[in-house]
């Protein structure tokens, strides 16, 4: 076994490797880029080496740094963890020239299966089944037309080294090819340096479940069961669950089996997954790709297995056999995932970067060797979420016996998460873990799209009561008021006469007059003829608290930015499951403001990289026009004029660092 590894990653996958190396009696050597001097991952490590600058294109994808670091440490092996190059098969094959062990598979499989075009005929040569499509390489915008319309729409267009998402789009006319060729390039380069892009046939009303398969150097290749992935947004997986409540055992068996014949093709040696699309209506199945790499969401394959897919990746690489046969995988009750994301998703999901004021995850849970609650991060309150890597802040798993206790465990848990300084996704998660599409289990890949086809909005959520709301507005303000008032000893105590009025701004819902008044233990607010009283201890300055409204048990959250307040995660405490998932917005003001006309200005939308503008002073735009590009958080995001008009000054450079709001260009 080895005595030491260095893991070639970062954040929470980084921690996750740690954790297990340290279980196996094994020294970790953790590469951090200089974003990153004071991450998780580098204090939790037994050595750490700084291999660069911010970019990944600097020090994290760089092999000669990686391999150095090796060396300088003595380290024996190096586990890539996923992303980054974790499939890259001229790293993997760089270590073997080294004398260094690769955590993974072998880099000839690396280089069959990590290529989506080659893995397609070589899974047709392995009696899988494969979606029709063109498997080589498109070099124009308009090839990639021509070959849609030869397929017919709708079609995927996808990065040949693309994962996670990136480097991916689905095209339902010629426009959407041309313009989905161009972006799928793009980000395939900056984010995998490789810009091949190929076309297949999008299953409509497809599920996505994946087959996680593990080899040794032995012969042996095993199914762990599978995984559903099918709640995602814009391509990118969002929860995830095992086993799916879609399959029956003999699809399932079937899709394992094909899973294994595909891995012992190309002489599988480590964990890997065996992608599929799986009609709807039928349960007819299709070879996607195979990510030959551990996924972000095994901890649900392990919470149902009990294994450690970590530490079996790492005995595998030191040459041990399997200590299993198929006959052996268990499959016990049932797991989910959460991927908790620096993203505000009431403004389409853009992301969100800055500093974790308040991180306070879920208490973890176990039952012997099961998780009941388990998180994995690689942050912690006071750190940074950089603009430079993944949105991701942590992940959420839940264990039960049952799909519906999971799923009751997890929106307890999510109502327990609080995170403050950066916007997240945990209203968005409950709101989903409590639709009955997704309850019922009778969804496919394009609910989000379906349910949510204007973005994610405070009136989507079912059983709220808006004065509810604004009645805690009100409450909130005032008590922010009397807090500074304390503290700058203006006011002694609670003491403000006779009440304070305010005007609460409900985003959806107009202005609505307040009067809050001091009472024991709280506040007394009346709205509309109504007295609402609220009792509660404000836990956590203002990020977690707990009452009464009327006598009735809450829990909530609360985050302020300036005057405005989003309360969130509304539910009672003896009761696991969230009544309300809706962040509204809202502002307490007084007086009445009007907000600055930015009509005439383009706007960053989020913090980012201004990559390219695609005008120039005098020029006339007309609406739906390619104005600029900004890249955050790995992923591009393209701006486009929402009406015609004439550019009249150019405010921000390309290479410049973008904040959220900040003016790019300004209309005459």
């Amino acid at each position: 076994m080895f005595k030491k590894i260095l893991i070639a990653n970062r954040g929470e996958i980084a921690c996750r490797v740690i954790r297990s190396a340290r279980k196996m009696g094994i020294a970790t050597v953790a590469v951090y880029s200089e974003a990153d001097k004071d991450s998780l991952h580098v204090s939790l490590a037994d050595e750490a080496v700084c291999i660069g600058p911010p970019p990944s294109k600097e020090s994290y994808l760089v092999a000669d740094k990686i391999i150095a670091a090796c060396k300088e440490t003595g380290a024996e092996a190096v586990h890539p963890g996923y992303g980054f190059l974790s499939e890259n098969a001229a790293f993997s094959r760089r270590l073997e020239e080294e004398g260094i062990v690769f955590i993974g598979p072998k880099h000839y499989s690396v280089e069959k299966m990590g290529d989506k075009i080659a893995s397609k005929k070589l899974a047709l040569g392995a009696q899988v089944n494969i979606i029709p499509g063109y498997n080589d390489p498109i070099d124009t915008p308009e090839q990639a037309v021509g070959i849609a319309r030869g397929i017919g729409y709708p079609v995927m267009i996808k990065a040949s080294a693309g994962g996670g998402g990136k480097g991916l789009r689905v095209a339902f006319n010629d426009q959407e090819a041309h313009e989905g060729f161009a972006s799928c390039k793009t980000e395939a380069k900056n984010a995998f340096g490789d810009d091949r892009v190929f076309i297949e046939k999008y299953v409509e009303e497809p599920r996505h479940i994946e087959i996680q398969v593990l080899g040794d150097g032995h012969g042996n290749v095993v199914y762990l069961w599978e995984r559903e992935c099918s709640i995602q947004r814009r391509h990118q997986k969002v929860i995830e669950e095992a086993p799916s409540p879609f399959l029956d055992d003999a699809t399932r068996k079937a899709m394992g089996e094909q899973a294994v014949a595909l891995a012992k093709a190309v002489n599988y040696q480590s964990a890997g997954t065996v992608e599929f699309v799986v009609g709807g209506k039928d349960k007819s199945f299709y070879f996607l790709e195979m990510n030959t790499r551990l996924q972000v969401e095994h901890p649900v394959t392990e919470c149902i297995t009990g294994l450690d897919l970590v530490e079996l990746m790492i005995r595998v690489a030191a040459g041990e056999a399997l200590p299993f046969a198929q006959k052996d995988v268990r499959r016990i009750g049932w797991a989910m995932e959460c991927r908790i994301n620096a993203e505000d998703p009431f403004r389409n999901f853009l992301p969100s970067t800055g500093r974790l004021v308040k991180f306070i995850p879920p208490k973890e849970e176990s039952v012997g060797e099961t998780h009941k609650v388990r998180v994995d991060t690689g942050v912690y309150e006071g750190g940074e979420i950089s603009m430079y890597y993944d949105s991701m802040i942590a992940k959420l798993i839940v264990h039960g016996s049952t799909r519906d206790q999971a799923i009751g465990r997890m929106r307890d848990a999510l109502n327990s998460f609080v995170i403050r300084g950066v916007s997240s996704n945990i209203a968005f998660q409950a709101a989903l873990m409590q639709h009955p599409r997704f309850v019922s289990g009778n969804f496919n890949t394009g609910l989000i799209a379906e349910e949510y086809p204007k973005g994610f909005n405070a009136v989507d959520v079912p059983h709220d009561d808006p004065a509810m709301l604004i009645a805690v507005a009100g409450a909130m303000h005032r008590q922010y008021l009397s807090r500074n008032a304390t503290i700058s000893g203006q006011m002694p105590g609670h003491e403000y006469k006779p009440g304070s009025e305010f005007v609460v701004r409900l985003e959806d819902g107009g202005d609505h007059e307040v009067r809050v008044v001091p009472a024991e233990g709280g506040w007394d607010v009346e709205f509309a003829g109504e007295r609402y009283e609220i009792r509660t201890g404000w836990q956590f300055g203002e990020a977690l608290y707990a009452g009464t409204i009327n006598n009735a048990p809450f829990c909530m959250q609360v985050e302020r930015r300036g005057l405005r307040y989003r309360i969130f995660h509304w539910g009672t405490q003896a009761d696991i499951m969230v009544l309300s998932a809706r962040a509204a917005h809202l502002q307490a003001l007084m007086p009445k403001k009007a907000p600055p006309d930015t009509s005439k200005f383009l706007l960053s939308p989020m913090p980012g990289l201004l990559t390219h503008i695609a005008v120039h002073p005098g020029q006339e735009v007309k609406a739906g026009e390619v104005l600029a590009k900004i890249e955050a958080m790995k992923m591009e995001n393209v701006l486009k004029a929402e009406r015609d008009g004439v550019v009249d000054k150019l405010l921000a450079s390309p290479g410049e660092s973008l904040a959220v709001d900040q003016a790019i260009i300004a209309f005459a």
